[in-house]
């Protein structure tokens, strides 16, 4: 039997939403520190410039697979000497194994720290796999 009256109670709305201009800051503000594997595997596939990725995990796990072209700095391991072959002028874009995994976001602090501009890769190598994008195996 279904009830003719109105719930009483929205989990959604129990906040209310946010005043447009604050949800468009708030969605900027996100974007600008943040990038997907869809957008920075069209920009590679464009030969887009400006940016590297850094692929934060251990040698061990690059080496077990990672995306093509980038670069292997374990974010226990940034500072100024490893880092000292990315421009400063490069945006730099950080991942690790996936959501269940911070290693991106230490890098792009310590990047960020460094200097550096920086965006997280959301999702890391397993969606990058999930979305069907190739990677590279050392070796192979």
């Amino acid at each position: 039997m279904t009830s003719t009256t109105a719930p009483r109670f929205s989990s959604v709305l129990e906040t209310p939403a946010a005043d447009p201009e604050i949800a468009r800051a708030h969605f900027a503000s996100k974007l600008s520190v943040e990038t997907d594997p869809s957008d920075v595997f069209a920009d590679m596939e464009k030969g887009i410039p400006g940016f590297v990725v850094v692929d934060v995990r251990s040698p061990q796990r690059y080496a077990e697979g990672h995306v093509p072209g980038s670069l292997n700095i374990p974010h226990r391991t940034l500072r100024e000497e490893t880092t000292a072959g990315i421009p400063r002028d490069t945006v730099v874009i950080t991942y690790c194994d996936g959501p269940g995994c911070n290693g991106s976001t230490k890098g792009a602090l310590r990047f960020a720290s460094l200097g550096y501009r920086v965006k997280e890769m959301i999702g890391g190598l397993e969606w990058w796999v999930n979305d069907g994008y190739a990677v590279e195996r050392d070796g192979h």
